[in-house]
């Protein structure tokens, strides 16, 4: 009933900003309440805190005691909304297949069904010795993605 309850508050809330998207949604044993939230652009600080407000401010604390965490999906967070995906295209990702295959390169397109990532390599050359740099580029089912995360570089 309590887990309903705040859902239905942060669907609210989500609807008044749909820039945002919900990643993740737990409420424990002892009624901490845990969300974390991304954005099509980001998530700032305000944007965790009216999402927190939406909740908070609808529920009484002298009917039911709550803790409220609101985070934002972090930058090594692996990806798990397909909206994670687009607002992630350019960048470099690492993906684990569900056939325990490991692919990373750049993210290149992203639709309703499968990611496009391209990469370049140094092969030996068809004729004589020496490498030649190759593009190559894998097409992943969301279904056959076992973990996605996006790879920061310095």
């Amino acid at each position: 009933m309590f887990r309903d309850t705040v859902k239905n508050l942060l669907d609210e809330g989500l609807n008044q900003r749909e820039d945002l998207f919900l990643v993740d949604f737990d409420v424990l044993a002892d009624n901490a309440i845990k969300i974390v939230i991304d954005g099509d652009n980001g998530v700032l600080v305000e944007d965790c805190m009216f999402i927190s407000r939406a909740i908070e401010h609808n529920l009484d604390r002298e009917e039911q005691d709550f803790s409220l965490e609101v985070l934002s999906a972090g930058a090594t967070s692996p990806l798990i909304n397909k909206r994670q995906y687009k607002k992630n295209i350019g960048r470099t990702l690492s993906v684990k297949t569900t056939d325990n295959e490991n692919v990373e390169g750049t993210l290149t397109e992203v639709d309703d069904e499968k990611i496009l990532l391209e990469w370049k390599t140094r092969e030996p050359k068809p004729v004589g010795k020496g490498k030649v740099t190759v593009k190559k580029q894998a097409e992943l089912s969301f279904d056959s993605i076992s973990k996605a995360q996006v790879v920061i570089k310095f």
